[in-house]
């Protein structure tokens, strides 16, 4: 048994066991230094055992009985009684008892086979002293007292007896031991998970109260901005060839405003709830479709795509134009964040079973620089954005869908070793390939 579980109540088993000593050292003969030192030493080791154990934590319980028993039977060789004063019988000496020290500790520390056995050595490590006895009082002719036999066997059955039921209430202990961790850690878990589910429950109030407000100001942002729209191009269709400052200015006005209308949109597709409409996809075939609006619509060309898709992957019951804006907004991040030096884009696809869960999972793994450990759980939060130009809708409308369709998307990096988007999607491959389903997103 570890030292560990016995913390609580070793000092109760040193305390009672030097107080069994202490009584065997005040029993005649009390003038016998040898039997005082052994029981000296035999409290002296009691005291260091743990020292032991915690040095050869396997084979230390071990040495621990091993050292019991000598010195148990140090200690009978010291105390002898016979039937006379030429006779030496060790084996009929009054401080047997003091062999329950091993059978104990060995109960203590092992199971109950190894505890049989190590109780059958201290057993026989007792019974050693009987053969010279019987020789030595065969040859002077002395008889022992009779039922010697019986009261031997008495003896030996009790350290047995002893043995077991010790070790009986330390297994006990033991499993209720590991009980309470099992416990504990359950507890523990459930916890985090409480803390994490209420962190959720937070943001997802934070959102909802986000998104109505953007939603309710993106629609009144987007009607002036349609009559400012439309009043440059009429402006811009009225204006002559030879006024070309005006010309220029309403271009301009015509230009910002689009660029505003497209932010007002983004606003909208974050805030507003979106029809799901799920039907089998080939998440290959819609990689491949991303990849190719991204690198057409890049200026760089230095980016080698390597593409390691699974074999056999099924179908993923997905909104394909919603899933068509995961893949391309992720794509489209790598690549910028490889910068103008390029790099290596790695997409993977692979099915993963995971217990009674299927899943399809996707990565998007880019050569960059990395995301700072400080910002790789902020980076989902939307207005968060570390470009100059962004608004830090992109990887928050990403999470709104991939949750709507009851996946998840991790992020894993090191900095200055590139980032790793990972998509997981449920496998729902035995839904009818004609059928549609359509929910909201929360």
């Amino acid at each position: 048994m570890p030292v560990e579980e016995r913390g609580t109540a070793r000092w109760a088993l040193d305390f009672f066991l030097l107080l069994f000593l202490l009584t065997l050292a005040l029993l005649p003969p009390i003038a016998e230094w040898h039997k005082q030192v052994i029981l000296l030493l035999i409290g002296l080791f009691q005291l260091l055992e743990t020292r032991l154990i915690a040095k050869f934590p396997q084979r230390g319980p071990a040495y621990a009985v091993l050292i019991k028993i000598g010195l148990a039977t140090l200690l009978l060789s010291h105390t002898a009684a016979g039937a006379d004063a030429d006779a030496d019988v060790s084996i009929n000496s009054s401080y047997y008892p003091i062999y329950y020290v091993p059978v104990m500790t060995a109960a203590m520390y092992f199971g109950p086979w190894s505890t049989l056995l190590w109780t059958a050595l201290t057993s026989a490590a007792y019974l050693s002293f009987l053969p010279p006895v019987l020789r030595q009082l065969k040859l002077q002719q002395i008889e022992l007292v009779p039922g010697w036999k019986a009261e031997l066997t008495l003896r030996i059955a009790f350290f047995f007896l002893v043995g077991m039921i010790v070790n009986r209430f330390v297994m006990r202990y033991r499993a209720e031991n590991r009980r309470f961790q099992l416990l504990a850690e359950d507890l523990t878990v459930a916890n985090e998970n409480l803390k994490k589910a209420q962190a959720e429950a937070r943001r997802a109030e934070r959102l909802a109260a986000l998104g109505q407000l953007s939603a309710g100001l993106a629609h009144e942002i987007r009607n002036p901005l349609g009559v400012i729209k439309g009043s440059a191009e009429i402006l811009n269709q009225k204006l002559s060839a030879s006024d070309a400052l005006a010309k220029e200015l309403s271009s301009y006005i015509y230009t910002e405003v689009n660029r505003l209308s497209g932010l007002v949109s983004r606003f909208l597709d974050f805030a507003r709830p979106s029809r799901l409409v799920l039907r089998p996809v080939e998440l290959p075939q819609l990689l491949e479709k991303a990849l190719k609006s991204v690198s057409e619509q890049q200026a760089t060309n230095r980016v080698t795509i390597k593409r390691d898709y699974a074999s056999q992957v099924p179908p993923v019951m997905v909104d394909e134009q919603l899933c068509d804006q995961v893949f391309t907004n992720l794509i489209n991040n790598a690549w910028e964040a490889m910068g103008e030096q390029g790099g290596e884009l790695s997409i993977r696809v692979q099915p993963r079973d995971s217990g009674m869960r299927h899943e399809v999972i996707v990565e998007i793994e880019d050569t960059g620089p990395g995301i700072p450990a400080d910002l790789r759980e902020q980076i989902f939060n939307p207005f968060f954005t570390t470009k100059k130009s962004g608004v830090g809708l992109g990887l928050a409308i990403v999470t709104k869908i991939v949750d709507a369709h009851g996946g998840t998307v991790r992020v894993r990096s090191e900095t200055g070793h590139g980032a790793c988007f990972q998509v997981c999607f449920p496998q729902t491959a035995n839904m009818p390939a004609t059928q549609e389903k359509e929910m909201h997103l929360k």
